[in-house]
């Protein structure tokens, strides 16, 4: 028996030169992309160091009460936050409020019950809502929106949920039209086409044959989505919520048109208020040095904190999902 012997020729010059060109190229863009990453995260520590040493005069003026402290006298050099910092939650809640449910319902229409002719015009037209500006839907709300809020919706929220005893209070007051509620309700309208946008995306990605099978043992659409949809892309639905909750949160121009800009804290959603956004858009030009310059960098961080705390819970809920879905399989 002949054993064959295989001889491996040594590799060319050519050869060498492609190889050390590959080389080169792979580390340059292991060190470009590194350094891309590297950028957000330097950015996002260079805001929060200049955060905090612009606000650090308040804050050791008037410590953690800051942000617990109704008063906003720039008279007489006194500052606190809470009224900030309750419209700005109280506003972003009411526009999760309202258009969670309805991106949610559209995306559902656009991807399992639209006809086929429709689906692409209503999509865009979502689509469209998101590119207007913050400050036309702002103008919207204070010349169109709150004189129809002001003569038809409160009276009717007064008469009907205004009775409700220990609930009314929260629509009570004149009928002005602008206030917290009629903020609230704009920032709904401008992060609706984000959220619904993003949860029809990813309804899309759903691979057809799981709500096929689904279809084929006998569930409604209802159980399709719940059961299959859902599960699948709680990731990416968690994600577009907290996308327009961002939106919503720092919303500025269209807020203040219509949220009142009041220093005053009142149980009434009628009632005129302020968020961090509107009060930062409002006074910063005309701050000067001192307490008042450095409380509003405050609100900034106090900003800055809400929307940290906000994307924290939503990591951990997602984890738990997991976590729970893990256990059921």
């Amino acid at each position: 028996m002949i054993e064959s012997t295989q001889s491996h020729s040594a590799p060319t010059p050519q050869a060498l030169r492609i190889a050390k060109l590959q080389r080169i190229q792979d580390f340059l863009f292991h060190g470009t992309t590194q350094f891309f990453a590297l950028s957000v995260l330097i950015a996002l520590i260079g805001i929060i160091i200049s955060l905090i040493i612009n606000a650090w005069p308040a804050l050791d003026k008037f410590g953690i009460g800051f942000f617990f402290t109704k008063e906003w006298d720039i008279v007489n050099g006194e500052f606190g936050g809470l009224i900030a910092i309750y419209g700005t939650i109280i506003t972003s809640f009411i526009a999760l409020l309202i258009a969670v449910p309805l991106s949610f319902g559209i995306a559902v229409f656009l991807t399992e019950l639209c006809p086929g002719p429709l689906r692409r015009p209503l999509g865009t037209a979502v689509e469209l809502l998101a590119a207007v500006p913050s400050i036309i839907y702002g103008m919207f709300g204070l010349f169109i929106f709150a004189p129809l809020f002001a003569d038809y919706i409160q009276p009717a929220l007064a008469a009907t949920l205004g009775q409700i005893p220990g609930f009314g209070i929260l629509f009570s007051g004149a009928f002005n039209g602008i206030g917290i509620l009629c903020a609230g309700l704009i920032l709904a309208m401008m992060i609706l086409p984000f959220i619904a946008s993003v949860m029809r995306d990813v309804f899309e990605i759903v691979p057809p044959v799981l709500k096929e099978s689904a279809y084929g043992i006998g569930c409604t659409t209802w159980e399709v989505v719940k059961n299959v949809v859902l599960p699948y892309t709680k990731a990416g639905v968690i994600g577009g919520i907290m996308l327009g909750l961002g939106r919503a949160l720092g919303e500025t121009m269209a807020v203040t048109f219509v949220i009142g800009n009041a220093h005053r804290l009142s149980a009434s959603l009628f009632a005129p208020g302020n968020s961090i956004a509107s009060t930062l858009a409002n006074e910063f030009g005309e701050a000067e040095l001192g307490p008042h310059y450095s409380s509003l960098f405050a609100l900034g961080l106090a900003l800055f904190m809400i929307t940290f705390i906000v994307l924290a819970i939503a990591k951990w809920m997602l984890m738990n999902m997991e976590k729970k879905q893990g256990l059921k399989t």
